[in-house]
């Protein structure tokens, strides 16, 4: 073996100082590119990081970008639909409209119209009544005219009625105050006395009364019966009982009983036909002149003579001469209306 391999080894040799220098220097610029080279290898996974992140939101921006196109057209059409539909209403509107005008306007005419044949219906019940109350002084049926005039007005309901109204109210309201008089019942009481004149017994021909007794019998009774009654009635033409302690009633020539009666009757007639017309005067004239025929010429005994006696009294007792009024306030308030709607 040689003999130097155990002798001890040399003792190594300081570095020189320049030599160190330059070895941190390396180390310093291996460390400063190993930490470039880190934070160069960081910095691109962040880039590609926040690429990847970018690309997801512009895919999902992109995505909610068409959708929201999608829902843009969706959203036109369906403005478009109705846009269509909005149309087709205003062109249904429009005639609507139309056709409300034209039927507002017929409406107006036939209102019109139906308020102008009503206006005239009342200027015909007031006309009626005013000639009821001065011809024939019938204030009944001015009453009720004058009603009628009024049940009009109410229909209308419009306030430029009101003064009319109140002219109907006031001239009604004095109209009922008056009293009442019956001229239809009295009427019908002369017209049952004139029907029956011609059955009155009269006074010159004695008891008209008898000839009921006088009547031949029946053709069913015995011959003996009717015999019997021949003979009594023979007889009794024979022999006459009259008072004379009383006033004899006027004898008749033969004939004139015809002209009585029809006289009887005109003064009757004359009588109604002044108490249609409201004159006093001649309705109490007739009364008191028939009054007295029936007490001279008929015969007094008679139930029927009696009973168209009373009557003649009674009615002579009525009062008939009602002085109605006029209806000047109602006449001047339809001719107010009548040049109000003229100046319209």
């Amino acid at each position: 073996m040689p003999e130097n391999d155990n002798a001890p080894l040399p003792a190594p040799r300081p570095a020189p100082a320049g030599a160190t220098r330059q070895n941190l220097a390396l180390l310093v610029a291996i460390l400063a590119l190993a930490l470039a080279a880190w934070q160069w290898f960081d910095t691109r996974q962040r880039l590609a990081a926040a690429e990847q992140e970018t690309a997801s939101r512009l895919a999902a921006v992109t995505a909610a970008s068409q959708e929201e196109r999608g829902a843009q057209k969706q959203l036109r059409e369906q403005i478009e639909a109705l846009q269509g539909k909005l149309g087709a209403f205003e062109g249904k509107l429009e005639e609507y409209d139309s056709q409300s005008a034209t039927l507002q306007a017929l409406y107006e005419n036939i209102a019109r119209s139906r308020e102008e044949a009503t206006v005239l219906e009342v200027e015909q019940a007031v006309t009626l009544a005013g000639q009821q109350l001065q011809l024939a002084g019938n204030v009944p049926i001015a009453i009720l005219a004058l009603q009628t005039a009024d049940a009009r007005l109410a229909r209308l309901d419009r306030a430029q009625y009101l003064p009319l109204r109140k002219a109907l109210a006031r001239d009604l309201e004095r109209l009922n105050a008056l009293p009442f008089v019956d001229v239809p019942g009295i009427s019908l009481r002369l017209e049952q006395i004139v029907v029956g004149v011609d059955k009155l017994p009269l006074a010159s021909y004695g008891r008209p009364s008898e000839k009921a007794e006088n009547a031949a019998p029946a053709a069913g009774s015995p011959w003996w019966q009717r015999s019997a009654g021949e003979l009594w009635r023979e007889l009794k033409s024979l022999v006459r009982i009259q008072r004379f302690d009383r006033e004899e009633p006027p004898l008749l020539a033969p004939g004139q009983d015809f002209f009585l009666r029809e006289n009887l009757r005109l003064r009757l007639l004359n009588a109604r036909l002044a108490l249609l017309s409201r004159d006093p005067a001649i309705f109490r004239s007739e009364l008191k002149l028939a009054g007295d025929w029936l007490a001279r010429y008929f015969d007094t005994r008679d139930k029927t003579v009696q009973g168209d006696q009373a009557t003649l009294r009674q009615l002579l007792a009525t009062e008939v001469n009602v002085q109605a009024p006029n209806l000047g306030e109602t006449q001047a308030a339809l001719r107010a209306l009548r040049d109000g709607k003229e100046k319209k």
